[in-house]
């Protein structure tokens, strides 16, 4: 396990091979490029902070990588302790991102990893399963007057709420 106050990733060690699949998936996502050269030069998230809780997958990376290009800060946790795919966490992390997953986390640590992403005080934040926005309104209250808005990818977590 390599950690920081910054990241919380099985090994950095596999940053290498999570740099070439997130160049694959860019390169197979012409829409997020799109968007990414608009909101380079436009900055629509300049000042926002999103947390988010999805699978951390190389299509994610792009994802996250769009949304700082856009000017947002991010800090992102894995949805599912079975999908991480660990050497794309591990190329984020080497990239500077504020990323706290790993492949097979015990239900402990999936806990900790969204707290450490809550810690980040987000005004966004981006969901699947409404794990995260779950801590939100019940270990971190006190941030939910500060977050503007968010979304749930799942009709599952839809009712969770």
């Amino acid at each position: 396990m390599d950690s920081t106050d910054r990241y919380t990733v099985a090994d950095l060690g596999l940053s290498e091979a999570g740099r070439l699949k997130v160049e694959w998936a860019r390169s197979r996502m012409p829409a997020l490029a799109s968007l990414r050269a608009k909101a380079e030069i436009e900055r629509p998230l300049e000042g926002q902070r999103i947390a988010g809780c999805l699978h951390v997958t190389k299509e994610t990376a792009v994802l996250i990588e769009t949304l700082v290009t856009a000017g947002a800060e991010v800090s992102w946790s894995g949805c599912n302790p079975l999908s991480t795919q660990d050497e794309v966490a591990a190329w984020l992390a080497s990239e500077g991102y504020s990323i706290h997953a790993w492949y097979g986390q015990d239900n402990s640590g999936f806990y900790e990893c969204i707290d450490r992403t809550l810690e980040f005080e987000p005004t966004l934040t981006l969901d699947d399963g409404a794990d995260l926005i779950y801590r939100v309104h019940s270990q971190f209250t006190h941030l939910a007057e500060g977050i503007i808005g968010g979304t749930e990818e799942t009709t599952t977590g839809v009712h969770r709420l």
